[in-house]
Parts: structure tokens; C-alpha cells; sequence
């Protein structure tokens, strides 16, 4: 992570691999683009000998409620590092040939650091001395298309990679670390091979490139590696952060909307290439010009409270944040240009970091029962081991505290880094939990005298939830502020249902539960009413009402036909368009009861979901029903809205 103007003090990580050449040799290239033909195999572990930890869990992953579990539903907690390099090190000046414009005098070569110092094999078992499970593994746009090989001596060390380009090198160590038995997170880091994270061309996911571009970039990897059941998830950009001329936003339906970007690129990977990915989606890391006196911040994942995420495969989407010291809610981390007067995390207090970490992204993981609870995985944050500074050594202890105390899934940045001396100067990346000299020598939390590994220790060995999770009533939102939002793929398939309106569709194995009477928002609870035929109905008038059956007098009705139960809806303006209902898979009996909405909420006690469409009035059946009609009006003076739903009790309810 970086503020977005200075170049940051992370330090990129370096690996090596050994174990990687005969997986190479047997792998396979899935179609893709023309340019991926070339670039490397699909780094394949299911013929691989797994090592001692692959035993360990079951992939694939998914999440249920705020843990993340693996295939036999146990609790799987991501104590992950970021293995960097192959997103870049160069600083964007000067000859790219000289290390010593790249960050922290590391030249990458555009693959993950460390292969020229240590063989594979080494790394791993440091990997797991660590107490790690996982790996964040960052890569660049740039890497998938570079079709160079990499110079002999950025693989010293493990000389069975000499003459491969940077996505075979890529593909080799996602093969040697799944083998062994850790999840890969593969983190589109950056676009180009350049250092992240300040005004660097990287700052959006369509930087230099459209988001179909990006998308595409992601499907094709997604198809590359789904015969590997240890890749386990997709973290789709980094850092999503203001360029010179504009912000990002969450949800305005431009350009520059990551909201919308996030869901279309996490929901196309899913549909059209590996449903068993987990989407892990970061908040936004930077918006405004950082001036004291003007508008400016780090939202984080602030806006998932008001506009949270709905996936075509809802157990998949994991929520990120990334904190360090010397950044705030409201600091850029700069120092002279770009500086603030704006608190840094490492000048807060106890109580005030825990609340801004609470505030910016805790509370996603921490408030059970709603739609926008989800796991959160705190994929950065680090420290220098050359560190001196008492509030930044405190900060790091309080940060690792509250991270084990929340029991949260976390990734340090970053796991591996060089050690050098250059005339007698003690130089390379002093953040790296490990660091490796030009011999192989290790030095860093594994060994005695770095500061931080007491730290580390308690955090990577701290106690959490572990066994089972039970399964919970998933809620999620649906919004039709500026686009469809069909989250059905049973329903995709179908094909457009109400053309020119704006469309809702909950999740397969979703039941539509509520609706607000303005701003088109819905909410969707998990269920397992519905019938396995992909049936639908769609109802536009009160066909379906039968005679005696005014459950909304002198509104228009759209119930659904007998045996079915409410999934979708579509808006025009203001005016509900039209209802989407599809069969139940048993009888749909019970009584039923209107819930007016038009003139204030009325929604079960606990209004379990969350609040879905702030500012507005919602309706919302009770866990015991479902919902079988919706009624709105277009006389004069009144909204064409949502304004009452049919809610039946459910077989049993």
C-alpha cells in the first residue's frame, strides 16, 4: 500500500522455485486470449505430491456469514503473506536497468522476489516456520503479456526457470505453492510493472486499459488456473485510489465506478470461468486532493454499509482493507507534499485507532445478520524491522491486537525482501518479514534480534474460531440506481425478461424478503423454496389475483401465480415495471397479510438484513414467510413506486 503522493515504504517480496520445473513441463494452457498462448502453463497441483499442510483443509473456500470455511464447512482463517514482485519494483525514473531505481534497490525483474537468492524449497518451509496458510500473490497486467524471458540471474537460485517469461516464472511458483499445501490469492496489483501506489498509471483498474480489458485479463486467469483447487480466490485491484484529475466513487454509475466494476468483473468470473473462486473486493483506498481545507480521505470500506455487493455465487465475496501507521483515515501517509495535518494511525490513541479501524472496515466482519456482513481480510499492513519510532512500534503491536482480538483474516506486507550492504550501508527492504542476502543468508522475524517478532508471533499463532461454522441466513441488497442487477444465473440464462426496464434478481437460492418504496432497493434472503426446473413467470398485471383475493385495495397487484414465490422485480423511473416470480419446489401454503410500506418502515422486529435503502421506507415479510405479490399505484399525487408486499406463511412457518 502506498499514499497517492509518495512512493511507499513497503518493500517487494521475492521467491524462488525448484519444485517448479517438472509441474511446469506436465501443465496445460486453457484457451485464452492470442497472448496468453505463449505465456506459461496452468501451474496445476492435482498430480503434485501435496506437502504435510495440504491435509489441512479441503478447497474449495467459501464464506459463510463473516468466516471464510473450507468444503467440509470448517473454519478456514487466511494468515496469509504478500509475496510481491511480480506486480513490479521499478519507481518509474531513471534507467529501469539499475537497481537502484527500483524500490528498495530491488529489481523484480517483474516476478517475485527472491528467486535469484533462495531455492524454492527453502522459501516454502520458512513460509510455513512463519505460521502462514495462505498467500497474497500480486501480479501486474503487464506480466500476462510480456513474452521476454527473464535474465538468467533473477533466477540464480533456482536455475530450472532460466528462459522462462514472467507468467511461466508466475505460473511456476502458484504450482510449487499449492503443491505444498497453501491457498493462493491471486491480487491484480497493478496494470503496468511499476511500483505502486501514488500517481504511477496504476491508480484505477482502467487505467491505460477499459474495464472490459481488466475483466477480460481476469477470466481468462480464472479459466488458467481452475484445474488447481488451491487457487483459491481472486482479489481484483489494488488500492483503488484518485488520479491526478478525479476519484473513484462507489456506486455512481460512471466510469469510475469500482462498485459496479468490482461486481461485473467478480460476477463474469464466476459465471463464465471458476464458480469455486472466492472475489475478495478492497474499499476504496484514496479520494480527494490531500490539502488541508479540502475534501479528501481513505473510505475504505465505509460505503459497503450503505451498497454492499451481490455476487452470481453469493458464499464467494470477501471484503479487504489494507492499514499502515503512517497513514490515517483521513492522511495520505505523505510527508511534504501532500501532507496534512490529518492524524496518522500511529498518532491515535488505543480507543481511537480501534474505533477508525471499527468505523473503515471492522464492523463488516463484527455486525452478524446483515446484508453486507461478510468476512474482512486486512490483506496489508507491516512495519520496518530498522524501525525505531515508539508510536509506530505501538501502533503495529495495537494493529496485531485488534486484528487477533476481531479474529481477523490478515496478509502481511511484505513477506520477502533482499538484505544488502553497499559500502558497508545496511540496504534492501528492512520491512520484509524475511530477507534474503545475495548468498541466501536469512535474516528477519524468524531469527533472533528483530523487534517485530514477538509481535508476529502472537498474532500468527492467536487463538480464533476454528471447526465447524454453521450455516446462517445469508441477506444481501439489490439495487437499481443505474443498472440490471440480475444475480441469478439461472435467470441470465433465461434471457432478458423486461427489456429497456431496469432489473433485480436475487441470488439462486434466494428469496426476495423486501423492498423500499423509493430508490428501487430490494433485499434477498437465502431459502431453499425454490423448484429445480428454471421455471419463471413474469407478471405484469393481476392475472393472477383471484377473485375474492383484494389483498391492496385500489392498487395494481402483480401476484404470482399459484406455487410461486417473489425473486425479482424491474423499475422504469420511478414505476415498478414488473414482477418476476418462479415455483416453489413444495407446496407454497398459508395464509397470507399485506405489509404496507408507503408511509413508513414495516419491517419484522430486529429488521434482520440491515438497513438495505437508507432514507428510505421498507417493507419486509417475516422469516416465516415469503413474499408472493407487490402492489403499487399511478393515480395522482402519489409515488408509482413499491408500496405493499403479499407475504404468506411459508409450509411450516
Amino acid at each position: 500500500m502506498q499514499s497517492p503522493l509518495r512512493v511507499a515504504r513497503h518493500a517487494l517480496l521475492r521467491c524462488a522455485p525448484l519444485l517448479c520445473a517438472a509441474l511446469l513441463a506436465a501443465a496445460v494452457v486453457p484457451a485464452g486470449p492470442a497472448w496468453a498462448a505463449a505465456a506459461g502453463t496452468a501451474g496445476t497441483a492435482r498430480d503434485a505430491v501435496p506437502g504435510a499442510a495440504a491435509a489441512a483443509w479441503t478447497p474449495p473456500l467459501s464464506t459463510r456469514g463473516r468466516f471464510i470455511v473450507d468444503a467440509k464447512g470448517e473454519r478456514f482463517r487466511l494468515r496469509s503473506g504478500n509475496w510481491d514482485g511480480a506486480q513490479g519494483s521499478w519507481n518509474g525514473s531513471g534507467d529501469q536497468g539499475d537497481p537502484a531505481t527500483h524500490h528498495a534497490g530491488q529489481d523484480s525483474h517483474g516476478i517475485p522476489l527472491g528467486l535469484d537468492r533462495t531455492p524454492l524449497p527453502a522459501l516454502l518451509a520458512d513460509f510455513h516456520a512463519l505460521g502462514l496458510n495462505s498467500i497474497r500473490l500480486p501480479f501486474s497486467g503487464e506480466m500476462l503479456r510480456t513474452t521476454a524471458p527473464v535474465p538468467d540471474a533473477a533466477v540464480a537460485a533456482n536455475p530450472a526457470l532460466r528462459g522462462k517469461t514472467p507468467f511461466q516464472v508466475y505460473d511456476a511458483v502458484v504450482a510449487a505453492l499449492t503443491a505444498d499445501g497453501f491457498a493462493v490469492i491471486l491480487n491484480n496489483h497493478t496494470n503496468t510493472t511499476r511500483w505502486c501506489c501514488g500517481l504511477d498509471g496504476n491508480e484505477r483498474w482502467n487505467s491505460g486499459r477499459s474495464t472490459q480489458q481488466w475483466a477480460d485479463d481476469w477470466v481468462f486467469l480464472a479459466r488458467h488456473y481452475r484445474d488447481n483447487p488451491r487457487v483459491v480466490g481472486a482479489d481484483l485491484y489494488n488500492e483503488v485510489r484518485r488520479d491526478t484529475l478525479d476519484d473513484p466513487n462507489w456506486g455512481l454509475g460512471d466510469g469510475h465506478d469500482w462498485y459496479a466494476a468490482a461486481e461485473e468483473a467478480g460476477d463474469r468470473i464466476l459465471a463464465e470461468a471458476n464458480p469455486d473462486l472466492l472475489i475478495v473486493i478492497e474499499g476504496i483506498n484514496w479520494t480527494g486532493v490531500p490539502l488541508d481545507g479540502l475534501p479528501h480521505g481513505r473510505p475504505t470500506l465505509s460505503p459497503v454499509r450503505t451498497l454492499s455487493h451481490t455476487l452470481v455465487v453469493p458464499d464467494k465475496l470477501v471484503y479487504s482493507a489494507h492499514f499502515y501507521g503512517y497513514t490515517g483515515p483521513h492522511h495520505s501517509g505523505a510527508t511534504g507534499l501532500g501532507e496534512t495535518h490529518d492524524p496518522r494511525y500511529q498518532d491515535m490513541s488505543a480507543a481511537e485507532l480501534q474505533q477508525a479501524l471499527y468505523d473503515q472496515a471492522f464492523y463488516v466482519s463484527a455486525e452478524a445478520g446483515n446484508h453486507f456482513t461478510a468476512p474482512v481480510w486486512v490483506s496489508e499492513f507491516g512495519i520496518g524491522g530498522d524501525e525505531n519510532g515508539a508510536a509506530p512500534r505501538t501502533w503495529f503491536g495495537r494493529l496485531a491486537s485488534s486484528l487477533a482480538a476481531s479474529d481477523l483474516d490478515f496478509a502481511y506486507w511484505p513477506l520477502v525482501g533482499w538484505s544488502t550492504t553497499a559500502q558497508g550501508v545496511p540496504g534492501g527492504d528492512s520491512w520484509a518479514l524475511l530477507r534474503y542476502d545475495a548468498r541466501g543468508r536469512r535474516s528477519g522475524v524468524l531469527d533472533a534480534g528483530d523487534w517485530r517478532t514477538p509481535v508476529w508471533s502472537g498474532l500468527a499463532a492467536s487463538a480464533g474460531r476454528t471447526g465447524p461454522v454453521a450455516p446462517v441466513t445469508r441477506w444481501s441488497m439489490l439495487t437499481t440506481d443505474h443498472r440490471d442487477q440480475v444475480a441469478s444465473l439461472v435467470t441470465r440464462t433465461a434471457g432478458d425478461w423486461d427489456a429497456g426496464a431496469r432489473k433485480a434478481v436475487c441470488p439462486d437460492g434466494s428469496q426476495l424478503a423486501g423492498l423500499s418504496h423509493t430508490g428501487g432497493r430490494g433485499l434477498c434472503a437465502g431459502s431453499d423454496l425454490r423448484a429445480a426446473t428454471g421455471a419463471q413467470s413474469v407478471v405484469r398485471d393481476e392475472r393472477y389475483v383471484p377473485a375474492g383475493g383484494d389483498w391492496a385495495s385500489g392498487y395494481t397487484k402483480l401476484q404470482c401465480p399459484a406455487g410461486q414465490f417473489l425473486t425479482g422485480y424491474s423499475v422504469r423511473g420511478d414505476r415498478l415495471s414488473a414482477a418476476l416470480c418462479v415455483p416453489g419446489r413444495g407446496a407454497l401454503a398459508g395464509a397470507g397479510r399485506t405489509v404496507w410500506f408507503d408511509r413508513g418502515d414495516n419491517r419484522p422486529p430486529g429488521a434482520p438484513g440491515g438497513e438495505f435503502a437508507y432514507g428510505g421506507y421498507k417493507g419486509q415479510c417475516l422469516p416465516t414467510e415469503y413474499a408472493a405479490g407487490i402492489a403499487f399505484t399511478t393515480r395522482a399525487g402519489s409515488r408509482p413506486s413499491a408500496a405493499a408486499l403479499l407475504c404468506r406463511v411459508t409450509a411450516g412457518g
